[in-house]
């Protein structure tokens, strides 16, 4: 069955992003699952075929490298953790090259880190890279650097689903596809035999959020909550997502026929500037400015910037130019942006006029602590 929402996500999807999990990939006792791999490939053929452009954000390294040594187990020792994924990284790989190779298709491997794209400049090499690729007709396979990085094993983009919803910012793929070991965002409880999945998401709010049953192994480490999570951070720039099963065969052929699989969170409001995005959804905040009621309206339901004024505590250890989260009452962050002023001098000047900083700095050299055209509202009352 379709329906306008579903055919109208499926033909403005020219170019996606696939994240598939590790609970997908692997067998129960941690072994990569090659008959799955081979059946995503098939699909990730057929998308491809159709002229669509895909980039495959993949889990499985630990997993894969825990079959591959013979290990009982997830390894809790991050030396051992980073040695393990190495060794799955390149089994994983090859697998899947060795199942596209089949249909004339070839794989480039790209390996992240936070700090690659907390760098506006390195941000928009990974970004030339992965376009060049899908240029090439290529598939790019992207991954944390579990190797090199404390990040993904305990952890810096939280997960994978974090990290597909950043490359989908990256690029400005007008859809993701999260595939997980169920079949969607379920009503209730997905073990009761009534649960149904929810089909179509407008808005993330609290009544959504509390719909979440994660399940918890020894191999996975995303769950729903970081999926609602990433769908969050890519709806609010623009893009439409899709959570459902990567169990299924030829589901992304489904997808891309408009048919009602998994749960689909909507695009909310209009896209958001290549920029901005960097700032609100892709780079780690050095600090965090607790402001005052005031400040909150004005930011996020105003337009405004974010002046000293309305400060009122001031955390971490910042300079100039580092993005720092915004935060309410309760310390919920709900903007993000460029700090005009370190971290010091933010606490000399909370909760003054623009017209006193002077006397407390010796000078003013910005009216704002954090402009609004360097600043982007990552959670609105809503959401």
């Amino acid at each position: 069955m379709t329906d306008i929402v579903r055919q109208e996500i499926a033909t403005t999807a020219t170019t996606m992003v696939v994240k598939v999990g590790t609970r997908v990939l692997t067998k129960a006792n941690g072994v990569l699952d090659l008959e799955r791999i081979d059946l995503l490939a098939q699909d990730l053929h057929w998308v491809m075929a159709t002229g669509r452009k895909v980039v495959l954000v993949s889990s499985g390294a630990v997993g894969a490298g825990v079959g591959r040594l013979g290990l009982r187990g997830r390894p809790t020792n991050l030396a051992q953790l980073q040695a393990v994924a190495a060794a799955g990284q390149s089994l994983l790989v090859e697998a899947y090259q060795r199942s596209l190779q089949k249909y004339g298709r070839h794989v480039g491997q790209v390996l992240l880190t936070a700090e690659d794209l907390d760098h506006r400049q390195r941000y928009l090499n990974a970004r030339n890279t992965i376009l060049a690729l899908l240029e090439y007709g290529v598939l790019p396979i992207i991954n944390e650097n579990d190797t090199i990085s404390v990040a993904e094993l305990q952890t810096t983009f939280g997960d994978n689903d974090r990290l597909a919803a950043i490359v989908t910012n990256l690029i400005r793929a007008p859809l993701l596809v999260l595939l997980s070991d169920v079949e969607g965002l379920y009503d209730s409880d997905p073990s009761l035999p009534d649960a149904k999945v929810v089909s179509t998401v407008e808005n993330l709010g609290p009544e959504i959020l509390a719909l979440v049953r994660d399940a918890k192994t020894g191999l996975g480490k995303g769950g729903m909550a970081s999926k609602l999570e990433a769908a969050r951070q890519a709806t609010c720039s623009g893009e439409n997502v899709i959570i459902a099963s990567g169990r299924r065969p030829g589901i992304l052929r489904e997808i891309l026929e408009g048919r009602q699989v998994g749960t689909a969170f909507l695009a909310r409001g209009q896209e958001i500037a290549a920029r901005k995005r960097w700032i609100g959804y892709t780079v780690q905040p050095r600090g965090r400015l607790l402001v005052d009621a005031g400040a909150q309206r004005a930011v996020q339901q105003k337009g405004g910037s974010l002046l000293a004024i309305g400060v009122v505590k001031v955390s971490g250890n910042f300079v100039k130019g580092d993005v720092v989260a915004v935060c309410d009452a309760e310390g919920q962050e709900f903007a993000r942006g460029l700090s005009n002023y370190g971290c010091d001098d933010i606490r000399r000047i909370r909760g003054l006029k623009t017209a006193e900083i002077p006397g407390v700095l010796g000078h003013c050299p910005y009216e704002e602590v954090v402009h609004r055209d360097n600043l982007l509202v990552t959670r609105t009352n809503t959401g």
